[in-house]
């Protein structure tokens, strides 16, 4: 959402137009009056031509000119009417030549039909005079016809790439908020998922534990308690982790991910076998580290697996185990946004299911790295 203090650059746009407009306007309607006006009644329908004008530029400039358009548009007909029918004063078009233009654009259809209406209407109101008497023709077609229908028709013209102008410039300004809002939804999911990270591995170690220390409180107290002390780290571990996530400080270590692995494997009853091929690259590690623990998270959730087996290599990691129910790929939404995340930074996840063995693997492709 936009903050209200800061204004859209079509807002800044149009007001800067009417700062730097406004005044020549002005000074170029009053001029009309100033120099065509022969009596108070010319001066004070000129005036109102000019009123006209002014008005409906204020509005433009701020989005609103609909609201006024009408009124406007009559007024600096009339006041053309006027000065071409009664006053005989050609500059009267001023008024129909400045609102016209702003108005014709911003029509949601039609747009080019209306603008040949306006070039017509003024051309016509404006060839009324020839039913004055005359001497010159020339004089009076000049002044009345060509004049104000060729100012009006220009003036048109450019009023419509203006238009698109401001549309563009409205347009990137809300591609700019969309994307500020696309912004916020993808680090809200990636909030989430670490918590779910967090949060939903360490409860699945914890309901494990607890079970564990249900049967043991009174065969054996002592590992009973052992475990307990356990449930009680894991659960401070999981609140600092937390916190740190909260304030964008937390970093996944592979080397303690994968240590934490093999305890709850065999705490588990699983046996677990790591297998080393070289040192893995800092780079990867974070990330390989996070397919680790939801690996071990859906192996001790969802298998029953008497065995893995873990590979490093430098930019990837493998983990294969056993006892994978039958039936199609389960559909694993951890993995799924992990495999997203590796796209992102260069990286594959593979997952496939065969002969009761499920196979994990991610890595980094050499041209990537």
């Amino acid at each position: 959402m936009k903050d209200g203090r800061d204004e859209d650059a079509d807002r800044r746009l149009r007001r800067l137009n009417l700062t730097m407009l406004l005044p020549v306007v002005a000074a170029g309607g009053a001029a009309t009056v100033a120099f065509d006006a022969r009596s108070w009644t010319d001066a004070a329908v000129l005036g109102l031509g000019l009123l006209a004008a002014l008005v409906a530029f204020v509005a433009w400039t701020k989005g609103k000119l609909t609201a006024v358009a009408v009124p406007c548009l009559v007024v600096a007909v009339a006041v053309w009417c006027y000065g071409s029918l009664v006053a005989g004063t050609s500059t009267a078009f001023y008024s129909i030549g400045f609102v016209g233009p702003l108005v014709v654009p911003r029509l949601p259809r039609y747009r080019a039909v209306a603008a040949v209406v306006l070039v017509s209407l003024v051309t016509v109101i404006g060839a009324g005079r020839l039913l004055w008497p005359y001497d010159d023709l020339l004089g009076v077609l000049v002044p009345f016809v060509l004049v104000p229908a060729g100012v009006t028709a220009v003036v048109t013209g450019l009023m419509f790439p203006n238009k698109r102008f401001y549309d563009v410039v409205r347009d990137l300004e809300e591609a700019r908020d969309r994307e500020g809002e696309l912004a916020v939804a993808r680090e809200r999911i990636r909030f989430a998922s670490d918590l779910h990270d967090i949060q939903g591995h360490t409860l699945h170690v914890v309901k494990l534990k607890t079970t564990l220390a249900q049967r043991l409180v009174r065969t054996d107290p002592g590992r009973a308690e052992e475990e307990l002390r356990e449930i009680h780290a894991l659960v401070a571990d999981t609140i600092s982790q937390t916190k740190d996530l909260a304030y964008a400080q937390r970093r996944l270590n592979l080397s303690a991910e994968l240590e934490n692995a093999k305890n709850l494997f065999e705490a588990a009853g699983i046996r677990v076998r790591v297998h080393r091929e070289t040192e893995v690259e800092a780079g990867a590690g974070e990330l390989l580290g996070q397919v680790l623990r939801e690996t071990t998270t859906n192996i001790l959730r969802h298998a029953q697996a008497r065995q893995v087996r873990i590979t490093l290599s430098r930019a990837g990691i493998t983990i294969v185990n056993d006892g994978a129910p039958a039936g199609p790929l389960p559909v694993l939404s951890g993995l799924s946004t992990l495999r997203e995340r590796l796209a992102a930074s260069g990286g594959e996840l593979t997952v496939e299911q065969r002969d009761g063995s499920f196979r994990t693997a991610a890595a980094f492709p050499e041209e990537n790295r």
